[in-house]
């Protein structure tokens, strides 16, 4: 693969760092008092993927281990924001279920996002992120299922 093609793929993997670490101070400036993002990933996992997760499937889903994963639906269970349940299959394990209360805790956090969202659109109007989406979902994607075959 010629140098310019790596480079190339470094300062895309570069930009979406930084976009990363950008994002998630907005993001963390708008979370309650007390939570990480950390603890909201978790949430808006479960919301997005659906519910009925072991805490082994989430520790693997975010790459960290599940020590790390378990205290994080610690904080998350005794807020209410999660109810850990006996798997029915599998006596051993647990399954992780989003509460109403934390689809609300997640809802409330994306929509206290506004004037972020609205200071952004007013230079990246929504045709243009809707644009961008697509892309971005696939290297996702790839990305996600890719990571068990490099490693």
């Amino acid at each position: 693969m010629p140098e310019r093609m790596i480079a190339e793929y470094f300062r895309l993997f570069n930009e979406i760092g930084i976009i990363e670490q950008l994002s998630r101070n907005i993001l963390e400036a708008r979370l309650q008092p007390g939570f990480v993002l950390a603890q909201f990933s978790v949430l808006n996992h479960l919301a997005r993927v659906g519910d009925g997760c072991t805490p082994m499937t989430l520790a693997k889903a975010f790459q960290v281990p599940k020590t790390s994963m378990t205290h994080s639906l610690a904080v998350l269970e005794r807020e209410g924001l999660i109810d850990i349940r006996k798997n029915p299959r599998d006596g051993r394990s647990k399954l992780v279920y989003l509460t109403d209360t934390g689809r609300k805790f997640q809802q409330e956090t994306i929509d206290s996002l506004a004037p972020d969202v609205r200071r952004i659109a007013a230079t990246f109007p929504p045709d243009q992120v809707a644009r961008l989406l697509p892309d971005l979902e696939a290297l996702r994607k790839f990305l996600d299922a890719d990571r068990n075959v490099s490693a």
